[in-house]
């Protein structure tokens, strides 16, 4: 059988194949240039980033959990302006295409990185990460209010022209709620789903084991959940769905694709093994070679529901 056709679009974002990396477990993708080929990913989405600089919370922030990994990292980075100087120009080498994520503490400060952003061709799109708590709301979460969200993807909509995703925050009570005000203010895309809040406890020293307390768990954990809420999603919205919780081989991404997604992220599984993607678009490729699927855009949606 001929090679499978792997390519899928995200509204007019084009793939080599469904495959990303997800923000925050990635770099700034050359930290990785030595254990894989960079240009075989479908796309490469950048640790977050926020207008100035940031140092993220104190150690210890990372607590392997049963199935998966808690993180209160505090979106540690090098800030928009440095990234643009040291990080973009080895991005601007490679074929995939790179997305930077963003977020802010304001809806003004979220759409000023989207402007400064805008000129630099080199990156694709922009993930917007809502799972932040406004400081002028006295702390809500973007991602917990419709009306935020809204508000927030509308004033990035307005300063960009580039392919705009947004990520979904899991950590609300109706999550097609939430997709459908981000689609109405301009989002190109979703990315479902963010981590999960959770907290692990240290027996011996009655302490939590995070000094941020709670944190994010990620990791194979979710993934019954993320799916769940792409298939949710994506039979709510008219907008590309990016599955992202849990996936750790092809057969994750399969059945992602399957509930909805278009494409998806790989997250938790880059620091287990950090050439887990190759494997992964390998197994992909065998798997629809052996089931005679001649294009991986047939699998998409194609779950069969029992009425």
């Amino acid at each position: 059988m001929t090679t499978p056709n792997l390519a899928v679009k995200l509204g007019g974002l084009k793939l080599n194949n469904p495959v990303m990396t997800a923000s925050g477990t990635f770099g700034y993708a050359g930290e990785f240039e030595p254990y894989i080929d960079l240009n075989r990913l479908g796309g490469i989405i950048v640790k977050g980033l926020s207008l100035e600089p940031s140092k993220g919370n104190p150690p210890p922030r990372i607590v392997e959990t049963e199935c998966g990994m808690l993180n209160a990292i505090g979106l540690e980075n090098v800030g928009v302006d440095m990234f643009l100087c040291e990080k973009l120009p080895f991005l601007e080498t490679l074929v995939p295409p790179a997305i930077a994520n963003i977020y802010g503490k304001t809806v003004e400060e979220y759409a000023q990185l989207a402007q400064r952003l805008e000129p630099f061709e080199a990156v694709k799109g922009l993930e917007v990460n809502i799972s932040c708590p406004n400081v002028k709301e006295g702390g809500v979460v973007f991602g917990s209010d419709p009306n935020l969200a809204f508000e927030v993807v509308k004033s990035v909509r307005a300063m960009t022209t580039k392919h705009l995703m947004v990520k979904l925050s899991p950590n609300v009570t109706d999550i097609v709620q939430m997709a459908k005000a981000v689609e109405d203010a301009g989002a190109d895309s979703l990315s479902v789903i963010n981590t999960i809040t959770g907290m692990a406890v240290d027996l011996a020293t009655r302490r939590p084991k995070l000094a941020n307390v709670t944190g994010g768990l990620s990791g194979p954990a979710i993934k019954p959940i993320a799916l769940r809420m792409v298939w949710q999603t994506a039979g709510a919205v008219n907008i590309p769905v990016v599955g992202v919780g849990g996936i750790m081989n092809a057969t994750d991404v399969l059945e992602f694709l399957m509930v909805g997604a278009t494409a998806v992220q790989v997250g938790t599984a880059n620091f287990i093994n950090p050439d887990c993607t190759m494997g992964i678009l390998d197994e992909m490729a065998a798997w629809l070679c052996k089931e005679g699927v001649k294009d991986v855009n047939a699998l998409i949606g194609s779950l069969v529901v029992d009425e």
